[in-house]
């Protein structure tokens, strides 16, 4: 049986992400400190034999005595709200936890797969943004934490794979959606979903012009998954190429859900991007991958999940 090591494992994306491997009969070691995951994102895992979790800082050294195969480097803080609350720890998880993950990997002669993200794009330029475009970043701005600390990650990754000759992998992770984020991170999906579910109004930030492409979560993992265990080196997109708007988003989640929330308006961020749509050729190309989960789908998934939360919770009304 082989192992894969996740770092993040308790995460959104993560915790999905152990289920798989596990699923694919690996043996997963789930690290995490629960700074932004969750014990009941993985609480179900814990009795299984051939599943270990580890309470540990990725930014401190660390060492494990099995044979390791696989590790997948998912650790950081990674919705706005988090990161702007985090800046530190988010520069720290992408430097000295990428580094200590190298390591391990170098150490254990494994195979070492970055999740990174397309704001390494910045505010692109071009669109749609394909992997060979170097992006439109603001080193300085306030999301330049999560930004750069990410670009940084990718060219560690590259480094150790050309100089100590690893075998690396980069995803590139667009928008995603799905049951296990929470509902308070910030980000678009989880924050309509509550003020739907709870009858508040909807929050859209500048005129809702600026564009994003919303992925299902099992979409997502199937191509990490894919792209894991393919021998591509290059970075990869992984998302829905299908783009909308935030206001066509807020309309139509207001129609699934037969809601009679309004809509309001507020500032947009400083540098928040203004167009997101992953170019998917590669992933297609290399890997035979493209978004299967349809949105209304994807969507009513989330939503039961919401609404399981928000009553435990007891916000819903």
């Amino acid at each position: 049986m082989t192992t894969a090591l996740v770092t993040g494992g308790a995460g959104f994306l993560g915790s999905h992400l152990c289920e798989r491997l596990l699923a694919e009969g690996h043996r997963v070691i789930c690290i995490d400190n629960f700074l932004t995951g969750a014990r009941r994102n993985i609480e179900h895992l814990m009795e299984r034999e051939d599943f270990r979790f580890i309470e540990h800082d990725v930014t401190i050294p660390f060492e494990v005595e099995e044979d390791v195969d696989y590790v997948l480097h998912f650790a950081s803080p990674a919705s706005p709200i988090d990161y702007l609350e985090l800046p530190i720890q988010t520069l720290k998880v992408g430097s000295l936890g990428t580094h200590n993950a190298l390591g391990l990997t170098k150490v254990k002669k494994a195979r070492f797969l970055l999740a990174s993200t397309s704001e390494v794009y910045g505010d692109p330029l071009i669109h749609p943004q394909p992997e060979t475009y170097w992006g439109n970043v603001n080193p300085v701005g306030p999301r330049g934490v999560y930004d750069e600390a990410k670009r940084f990650a990718e060219a560690m990754v590259m480094a150790y794979h050309r100089y100590h000759g690893l075998e690396t992998r980069i995803v590139r992770i667009f928008n995603t959606y799905g049951p296990r984020m929470r509902p308070n991170d910030g980000r678009v999906v989880p924050a309509f979903s509550q003020q739907v579910l709870t009858h508040e109004s909807l929050t859209v930030f500048g005129d809702g012009s600026q564009t994003r492409s919303f992925c299902y979560v099992d979409d997502l993992i199937e191509g990490i998954y894919r792209l894991l265990m393919s021998d591509r080196a290059e970075p990869t997109n992984i998302g829905n190429p299908h783009e909308m708007t935030i206001l066509q988003f807020a309309k139509h989640l207001l129609k699934l859900t037969d809601s009679q929330s309004e809509i309001i308006y507020k500032p947009l961020p400083v540098d928040d991007p203004k167009t997101r749509q992953p170019d998917i050729t590669q992933a297609k190309k290399h890997l035979g991958w493209e978004p299967r989960v349809p949105l209304d789908e994807g969507l009513g998934k989330t939503l039961d999940y919401f609404r399981q939360v928000l009553s435990e919770q007891q916000k819903l009304p």
